[in-house]
């Protein structure tokens, strides 16, 4: 993933953020013809660190075992997983005057590693098992699996798990850094004025990042910034 260097931010706990909370992720690998992708839901492994650098860090996902992508992989397969955070239009509109263009705000951060695929069916069914506990913890309303745990014993031969070791990082935070405060805070108003909701993850990531009336670079604001 191409990423300026003004839309960087180095400090890998907002990467973690990202995939924390959009763990709805794409898997791509290389296929015959085309790469191949798939949607799933993919999550920091238990027991690994919940802040520092995510390089070394393990990654557990799980997919479909009719997808042809799956038996595409094996052990060792290459693999970039995609995670997609808030982004939102930014129209000209809200810049002082003319010319402009309109553009795209948005968070993405991309990790890349090797896959160990899972095989066992117990290992399996934990992955499944934990996935769907911290997805539920998560964004869920405390829903106990207790009375599932059956069910899901008896559909996890459906079910692909795997890990990926993170090799590398891409990270890109478009956060209008290039543009003056005045104009970040015109942008960042317009996100927080949408009636449907959906621009005010995106103006909420912006302010945390400095956007608009704090002062500071991106990454000096970032690194001192709670969450």
């Amino acid at each position: 993933m191409f990423v300026p260097s003004h839309y960087r931010i180095k400090d890998e706990d907002w990467h973690r953020r990202i995939i924390d909370g959009h763990p709805l992720a794409t898997l791509t690998t290389n296929g015959t013809t085309a790469p191949l992708a798939t949607r799933l839901p993919a999550l920091v492994a238990p027991g690994e660190p919940e802040s520092g650098p995510l390089a070394g860090t393990e990654i557990l996902g799980h997919l479909n075992r009719a997808n042809p992508h799956w038996k595409a992989l094996t052990d060792g397969t290459y693999a970039r997983l995609m995670f997609d955070g808030p982004g939102g239009f930014v129209t000209p509109a809200v810049y002082p005057g003319d010319p402009s263009a309109p553009t795209w705000n948005f968070a993405a951060v991309h990790v890349c590693g090797r896959l160990r695929l899972i095989r066992g069916r117990e290992e399996t069914l934990e992955v499944v098992r934990w996935t769907a506990a911290r997805l539920e913890d998560r964004f869920g309303a405390g829903w106990d699996q207790t009375s599932s745990v059956d069910y899901f014993r008896r559909i996890v031969h459906g079910v692909g798990a795997f890990r990926l070791t993170i090799e590398s990082v891409e990270a890109l935070f478009k956060l209008s850094q290039e543009k003056p405060a005045d104009v970040q805070e015109s942008v960042i108003r317009r996100y927080e004025a949408d009636p449907s909701g959906a621009g005010w993850p995106i103006a909420r990531l912006m302010r945390e990042a400095g956007m608009g009336g704090s002062a500071g670079s991106p990454d000096e604001t970032v690194s001192s910034c709670p969450f």
